[in-house]
């Protein structure tokens, strides 16, 4: 029985899952909760934005866990490796965890706009009418069918530098999702989203750091054929560059999410 109180056993589930998030979430032991607890479910309140940002991030977490399911076959590198099981560990737990959200209040899982944004070309308003299909992601902070595509025909140095760009850019997607959501007035108010968004800040920014580091520690990328596919992964996405190697200063204000 945790009796630290809602929020400490909300923090605690979000770090070491699978979480205890509420009675009968998938793979938690029943259990009853105190009337304090439930004072406390009954004030929180979550918004259209919130539940948005809770369905787009299961897909934007599911393509992560997808670039780790490539490791395999693909490098050796101990730290690359070591990153891949963490992230797909944790954002496994978080997937969970938003999808209970969702369930517990009526909300769907699936986001039913995500089809009409990967048509129209996401949320970013360029004009995509004339681009391939393969290098439009399904949203913006996501990888396109061709960069997933290169990723997987990538192997050893190449591949590690490419999931490394990669996961960078995906990782600040999820912290640009959080700008975002921050946006709508009264979002994230809901206890246990303020929980998540905290963790998400926090655990990704960090994540960033170290992935930055084990690119600028990899050997000079080859010429050729290597070159092309580290060009063609950064097709587009330069300008995201110097706003992720800030992210350690730009996200403090959110340290009030947690």
């Amino acid at each position: 029985m945790l009796s630290a109180g809602f929020i400490a056993a909300i923090a605690l589930s979000v770090q070491s899952g699978p979480p205890v998030i509420a009675p009968g979430a998938p793979g938690a032991v029943p259990r009853q909760i105190t009337a304090e607890e439930s004072r406390a479910m009954s004030r929180t309140r979550h918004t259209a934005a919130d539940t948005r940002f809770m369905q787009h991030m299961i897909v934007h977490h599911q393509q992560a866990v997808d670039m780790v399911a490539l490791l395999e076959g693909r490098t050796t590198h101990p730290g690359v490796v070591a990153m891949g099981a963490r992230i797909a560990r944790s954002q496994d737990d978080e997937i969970a965890m938003m999808r209970e959200w969702l369930m517990v209040r009526g909300e769907a899982v699936d986001a039913d706009d995500l089809h009409d944004h990967h048509h129209h070309g996401g949320h970013s308003g360029h004009d995509h009418h004339h681009a391939d299909p393969g290098d439009i992601a399904v949203m913006p902070g996501m990888l396109s069918p061709n960069q997933m595509a290169a990723l997987e025909a990538a192997e050893g140095t190449e591949f590690d530098r490419l999931f490394l760009e990669g996961m960078i850019y995906h990782h600040q997607g999820a912290l640009d999702m959080v700008d975002e959501l921050l946006t709508h007035p009264g979002a994230a108010e809901d206890v246990m989203m303020s929980e998540f968004v905290g963790h998400v800040v926090a655990d990704q920014a960090a994540e960033i750091l170290r992935m930055q580091s084990m690119l600028s520690d990899l050997p000079p990328a080859d010429e050729g054929h290597s070159r092309d596919h580290h060009d063609h992964h950064h097709h587009g996405h330069d300008h995201h560059g110097d706003h992720s190697r800030d992210d350690s200063n730009a996200h403090h204000h959110h340290h009030d999410h947690r």
